[in-house]
């Protein structure tokens, strides 16, 4: 890494470190009621004091600053990034703010403005580990169905998972450091360096966020982490074509899984709206099952950041391992869905949730 780079790091470092300090610091001394999350009773809801909903903006700013440094002293505009942080960070924001968005209209303001993002930046992506959907992805109006998907349900994954402090954080980091990884490996620096500095903004936040919270993500600071994912993977699909399309399925798979579950399970078993929050989803049951032992809402709060991370990364070995194996990775993608189904309902059987 260049000198420049390593002195902006350390800079970055304490901008951020500051950042969340003193925007928490003004926000308790004024006693704003705005941005705060004191809803106990909503169904995602695991906190038992009011907690403010600062994650989102403190890393905007600081991705704005990285952005800034990025174009100016190196002369890189990472022109896609800023394209599709900017609206989803103000979408989300709205709900911090409390204005109400019915969620029917909030998912088709998400489509509507992922079509018109795919389409100006020209995101497509042409493999995808399989024979017959490569040749539907050469059809534009599939190709761009697909890419939208994708974005939809890495970003609203990211907002389901997000309520246990560190859950979302860590995840995003884990994934990201991987990508970072793979991207140093292969020479392509520019892009690592940007991946780099996202890391270190969001391991700071992770200090005001884990294991007491003092801050939360807020709906603008899971669709930007969830934005920011997204982009990264499918950058990295696209310059690094030696590794399989589905190993990429894989580093996502819990947060497009659980969309994707919760979506049927809503459906079929729980008869309900799809788009309406309840309180079954994996995450929530392993809190449920790690009260029922320790009586501690708070230890309980954050081991399910724990497990189901340190479950996750233990799982990514083999498929890091093999990466460029596309046969391997296919059926490990699919072994991972039944481990997923398998222990959802052991937990559901444990905890027996009505």
């Amino acid at each position: 890494m260049e000198s420049n780079n390593i002195i902006f790091s350390i800079l970055l470092l304490f901008l951020s470190f500051f950042l969340n300090k003193y925007i928490l610091k003004i926000f308790n001394e004024s006693k704003y009621n705005f941005l705060v999350d004191a809803d106990y009773k909503k169904p995602q809801a695991f906190h038992q004091t009011k907690t403010y909903r600062l994650g989102g903006t403190t890393i905007f700013i600081t991705l704005s600053f990285i952005f800034f440094y990025i174009y100016f002293i190196n002369n890189i505009y990472f022109a896609e990034y800023v394209w599709f942080c900017v609206p989803f960070f103000l979408l989300g924001l709205l709900d911090d703010f409390k204005i109400k968005i019915l969620p029917k209209f909030r998912l088709g303001a998400m489509i509507l403005l992922l079509i018109f993002l795919v389409i100006s930046n020209g995101i497509y992506l042409e493999n995808s580990g399989l024979e017959f959907l490569n040749y539907l992805l050469k059809i534009d109006i599939f190709a761009l169905i697909f890419v939208v998907l994708c974005f939809l349900f890495i970003i609203n994954g990211s907002n389901l998972i997000d309520g246990f402090n560190g859950l979302l954080a860590i995840h995003a980091i884990i994934i990201l450091s991987i990508l970072f990884f793979i991207n140093l490996f292969n020479a392509n620096l520019e892009f690592s360096t940007i991946l780099f500095f996202i890391i270190l903004t969001l391991l700071i936040f992770l200090k005001f966020n884990f294991p007491k919270a003092q801050i939360f993500l807020g709906d603008s600071g899971a669709y930007l982490i969830g934005t920011l994912i997204a982009l990264s993977v499918i950058k990295t699909t696209i310059i690094n074509l030696s590794i399989s399309p589905f190993f990429f399925a894989i580093i996502l798979i819990y947060l497009f899984f659980e969309v994707f579950f919760s979506f049927f399970r809503k459906i079929f078993f729980s008869k309900q709206s799809p788009l309406l929050p309840d309180g079954k989803h994996l995450h929530m049951l392993l809190y449920r099952f790690f009260l029922k032992k320790n009586k501690s809402p708070i230890k309980s709060n954050y081991s399910v950041a724990i497990y189901i991370n340190l479950i996750f990364l233990i799982t990514m070995l083999p498929a890091i391992i093999f990466m460029e194996n596309g046969l391997f990775c296919r059926y490990y993608f699919f072994v991972l869905l039944f481990i997923y189904i398998y222990f959802y309902k052991t937990l559901y059987k444990k905890v027996k949730l009505k």
